[in-house]
C-alpha cells in the first residue's frame, strides 16, 4: 500500500465521503452497496485490503440518533402527533437516514485508514 500516493487526512476523508479512491480521487471504490472493489480501477490501489469493520455502522448510529431523537422530541412537544404516526414516521426516517449515510461513512473511514496506511488487520 505504501507505493501509492497519500494525501492528508482531511483530503482522504473528503474523497472517501464522495465514495472515491483516496489515492487518485477519481474512481468509485465500491463494487456494490458496501462492498469495496479489490483495487481502484483508475490507479490500481489495493482498496479492497482495507477492513473498516464496525466503525462505519457505529458512526451511522451515532449520527442518526443525534438527528432523529431531538427531532422526535421537538415534534412530540410542539405538535402531539398520534402514536400511530410516531410508530410509522420515525422508524422510516431513521432507516432512510441510516441506509443513506452508511456507504458514505464507510467511504470516509476507508479514506482515513488509507491516509494513515492502516489496513484494519494490525496486531499490537
Amino acid at each position: 500500500m505504501s507505493n501509492f500516493p497519500r494525501h492528508g487526512k482531511a483530503r482522504s476523508i473528503k474523497s472517501g465521503l464522495r465514495r472515491q479512491c483516496p489515492s487518485c480521487e477519481r474512481a468509485n471504490i465500491f463494487a456494490g452497496y458496501l462492498k469495496l472493489k479489490p483495487t481502484c480501477p483508475q490507479c490500481a490501489a489495493p482498496i479492497g485490503d482495507i477492513r473498516a469493520d464496525d466503525f462505519p455502522p457505529y458512526l451511522t448510529i451515532l449520527i442518526v440518533g443525534h438527528i432523529v431523537v431531538p427531532l422526535l422530541v421537538l415534534v412530540e412537544i410542539n405538535f402531539h402527533p398520534s402514536t400511530l404516526f410516531q410508530m410509522i414516521f420515525w422508524p422510516a426516517i431513521a432507516l432512510t437516514l441510516a441506509l443513506t449515510l452508511l456507504p458514505i461513512l464507510k467511504g470516509a473511514v476507508v479514506g482515513f485508514m488509507w491516509s494513515i496506511d492502516m489496513k484494519g488487520d494490525e496486531q499490537y
